[in-house]
């Protein structure tokens, strides 16, 4: 069964049977958790980064630009991890994020900056192109199940992160709080340690072209591209500018902050169990139903006020942010010959369409005010509804 686990090669029917193996799928969890934990350290860092350096606010926000442009190889890494092993990436991954978002704070210029993002970038990529790989073999008859976990470690690493960033600062300064990395080698360590004796077959005489995956995958993949772009509108609404929306309405930044962890403590509930339903209920019902609810929450919350306002938020988030599990379910259930490129292709499509519905929210937001905005998100998120029903129903 271990050999079937972490194999590349088409398994036999028995390993897509096998048992969810709990301790397995909760250890590549927390290490979700904590690798990107760090990755998220960026944004709470940038205004320090930006008076040390005297960058300007082009500067600032073309890094965070060149630590996702690795993402564009997603497809590429993940050919090379179907062909190699997909845990000796997702080993290395935690110490390789950590180390240089630890050395942010050090960085003496900003092309010395610029490198260590981009190192990050490539990190981020290795390891979340063949980590669900690697959960849905564990996962035997659960599939869902074990997105849901993983996914569940990368959202709190989101909520969790910005807040060590601020303390590991205030309480060792900028340039001295480099030694945070060492959770991250711990964590590779322990993955080491967790799968060394895991053995591994590996088909080295595969050797599937990048677009051979995509013409087996685009029956997937075309219908969850539209399916992320019409989600994308709501999910940038709020996640981007729910805090200025907020601030905006109440002139509260306090108010503002709490709307924020709200919405994300939502979306974390919503992870942890969309996955879970998708195995019972089907992962297209379940997407229905959050694509569905979710632009009805967001049109309830703009056009909403007070306690009512904070409940349709939650239930928002809950809907808007419970789809990526059921996702990522249905291209491993598809993806036969090359999981790992199949999930980078994904992971491109969703990093490529995030990036730039953010900008074309924002320019909207300018044009027409958020409220306004937040109504037409609604609507264009519905758009998304008549592509779940272009998906397999099995």
């Amino acid at each position: 069964m271990q050999t079937e686990a972490f194999s590349t090669i088409k398994k036999p029917k028995s390993a897509e049977s096998a048992i969810f193996q709990t301790s397995r799928v909760l250890s590549l969890s927390v290490s979700h958790f904590i690798h990107d934990m760090y990755s998220s350290f960026l944004s709470p860092l940038l205004p320090l980064l930006i008076e040390k350096l005297s960058l300007s606010l082009t500067q600032a926000g073309f890094l965070s630009t060149v630590m996702q442009v690795p993402a564009l190889l997603n497809p590429y890494i993940g050919q090379l991890a179907d062909r190699i092993s997909v845990r000796y990436f997702i080993i290395i991954a935690p110490a390789m994020t950590a180390v240089p978002m630890s050395l942010l704070g050090t960085a003496p210029s900003y092309g010395i900056l610029l490198i260590l993002l981009f190192i990050t970038g490539v990190s981020v990529s290795l390891f979340h192109v063949p980590s669900p790989v690697m959960i849905f073999r564990l996962s035997g008859s659960k599939k869902g199940q074990g997105m849901s976990f993983y996914m569940t470690g990368g959202e709190l690493a989101r909520a969790v992160g910005p807040m060590v960033a601020v303390g590991a600062v205030s309480l060792l300064g900028l340039e001295g709080f480099y030694p945070v990395m060492v959770f991250g080698l711990i964590a590779s360590a322990w993955l080491y340690l967790r799968f060394r004796d895991v053995p591994i077959n590996i088909n080295k005489s595969r050797n599937l072209s990048v677009m051979t995956t995509w013409r087996e995958m685009q029956h997937i993949l075309w219908p969850l591209t539209a399916i992320l772009l019409a989600r994308g509108f709501m999910h940038a609404s709020m996640a981007t500018f729910l805090p200025t929306f907020i601030n905006l309405e109440t002139g509260n930044l306090w108010l503002a902050g709490a709307a924020l962890t709200i919405f994300e403590a939502s979306g974390v509930a919503g992870v942890l169990t969309a996955g879970s339903l998708s195995d019972y209920f089907g992962r297209r019902q379940i997407l229905l139903i959050s694509l569905v609810g979710a632009p009805i929450g967001l049109f309830l919350f703009a056009g909403g006020g007070g306690w009512i306002r904070y409940l349709t938020l939650m239930f928002t988030g809950f809907t808007v942010l419970s789809t990526t599990p059921v996702m990522l379910a249905l291209v491993q259930e598809h993806a036969k010959s090359s999981p790992s490129a199949a999930n980078g292709f994904f992971m491109m499509i969703s990093f490529m369409a995030r990036s730039a519905i953010v900008v074309v929210v924002g320019f909207i937001g300018d044009l027409i005010g958020l409220r306004t905005t937040y109504f037409l998100s609604a609507a264009l998120g519905l758009l998304g509804v008549p592509f779940i029903l272009m998906l397999p129903k099995k």
